[in-house]
């Protein structure tokens, strides 16, 4: 018997939709809302809408201010800077735990299939697809290292590179050798080459938060 699916509350429906907004630019970076205008916005209650940016808080989007409503967080370089260098180390755990004979034949199909969705991206030269796929891979990757606290951790974060890179997406050359590095991460993984994996996929990391803090900085977007 197929079990009924259950729908999403009010709270989970504004963080959701809060969340869409923000990546948007619908709500933007800096901008100071009360709690009654988004609610009024979202046509809800404003109960959903204070525990949706309670939420919304913990990931780093926006900022609860007691009386004084809810602030849209900005994004500088700076902080680029300071989460790659988290990401790229966890991430990077992840790959040395993957290719430590710790995964499945199943587990890298993932990351090869979400390599294969980027190659497709990149011949069409869509880039939202890209980074759709892009998204993937390192999700599976994250989920390979078998570390579900390294997994909360990185969700936390990668809202705030999600913004940063929607906004320098269309600013960047198309993504040749992202794919490529994307390809030896995995390729290291399949041969149970952990220094190797950990080692490329550190190097890989650390060449896109140089791209994205220096679009970012180059085209005056110091806060997004």
């Amino acid at each position: 018997m197929t079990q009924a699916v259950k729908p999403k509350s009010n709270t989970l429906k504004a963080q959701d939709t809060l969340r869409e907004m923000i990546f948007a630019g619908d709500l933007m970076p800096g901008s100071t809302y009360l709690e009654a205008e988004l609610a009024e916005l979202l046509g809800m209650s404003r109960t959903p809408v204070r525990e949706a940016a309670l939420r919304l808080e913990a990931y780093g989007l926006l900022e609860v201010r007691p009386r004084h409503g809810v602030r849209i967080t900005p994004v500088s370089p700076k902080d680029m800077e300071e989460i790659y260098e988290i990401l790229t180390e966890l991430e990077g755990l992840c790959a040395e735990k993957a290719a430590d004979a710790s995964h499945s034949d199943e587990e890298v199909a993932a990351l090869e299939d979400a390599i294969r969705h980027m190659d497709e991206a990149l011949a069409a030269e869509d880039r939202v697809a890209w980074a759709a796929a892009d998204e993937e891979f390192h999700s599976a990757l994250i989920r390979l290292g078998h570390n579900k606290r390294i997994q909360s951790i990185c969700a936390m974060y990668n809202d705030q590179v999600r913004r940063a890179r929607a906004v320098t997406l269309w600013l960047r050359p198309l993504p040749t050798e992202s794919n490529k590095a994307h390809r030896e991460v995995c390729e290291a993984i399949r041969n149970c080459d952990a220094e190797a994996a950990g080692r490329l996929h550190r190097a890989h990391r650390r060449a896109a938060r140089k791209l994205l803090t220096e679009l970012l900085t180059r085209h005056g977007l110091r806060n997004v």
